[in-house]
């Protein structure tokens, strides 16, 4: 399994030129030549109006069940959606490609099902914007997708390191509880013994604590 990388940063991105791969529907997947001309023709807009704003189209590419390792390949900072409709068959496929690279996902769509949008959303992408396909709004939607992922992974890691924190009290007083037992202390010296042992060996003290708790594990 490939491990997961660092999120995109919002920081970074702004500090040079942003490359964007968009999505489209594959046009293998039952549109009739109407409705695939409409498709292309949506599409050549979000592209041009990307290039005008100064952002570099990486990739178009189409929603094909090897979309996660095209994507890979382009190494875009943000993934954009163009889907007139059929928003539910392509989520899969463009939450899938940025599982283990968190990115941006900005989706433009004629769907104003609230159902969909919700679900969107919830599937992690970053901005829903029904109707908005114009090139005028390109990279305000853009600038704003881009702070809200930013806020959002700096919400994710205070919880995780939130988590990791609580994580590491509990092994402490367990530790702290066995040191206590073993060696007829009280808190304050078990914990002051544990400290200096931490500092003597170069370890946290959730380490050593681990330590203690594997070490009982043994006996």
């Amino acid at each position: 399994m490939a491990r997961s990388r660092p999120p995109i940063s919002a920081r970074h991105i702004l500090q040079r030129t942003l490359k964007v791969a968009v999505i489209s529907p594959d046009p293998a997947l039952g549109e009739d030549d109407a409705d695939h001309q409409r498709q292309a023709q949506r599409c050549a807009v979000l592209v041009h109006g990307l290039q005008d704003a100064g952002y570099e189209v990486v990739a178009v590419l189409p929603a094909s069940p090897d979309l996660d390792e095209r994507i890979a390949a382009a190494a875009p900072d943000l993934v954009i959606v163009d889907a007139e409709s059929g928003v539910r068959d392509l989520l899969e496929h463009v939450v899938l490609a940025s599982r283990d690279t968190p990115r941006p996902i900005v989706l433009f769509t004629d769907d104003d099902d609230t159902g969909t949008a919700q679900l969107a959303i919830a599937a992690g992408v970053t901005a829903y914007i029904v109707d908005g396909l114009k090139p005028s709004r390109v990279k305000p939607v853009i600038e704003v997708a881009l702070a809200r992922f930013e806020r959002e992974q700096g919400l994710r890691a205070e919880l995780i390191e939130a988590r990791l924190q609580l994580s590491e009290r509990k092994l402490v007083e367990r530790a702290k509880g066995i040191v206590m037992q073993r060696q007829g202390c009280s808190e304050e010296e078990a914990f002051g013994r544990m400290r200096k042992l931490a500092m003597e060996k170069g370890l946290k003290l959730a380490e050593v604590a681990q330590r203690i708790l594997d070490t009982v594990g043994l006996i």
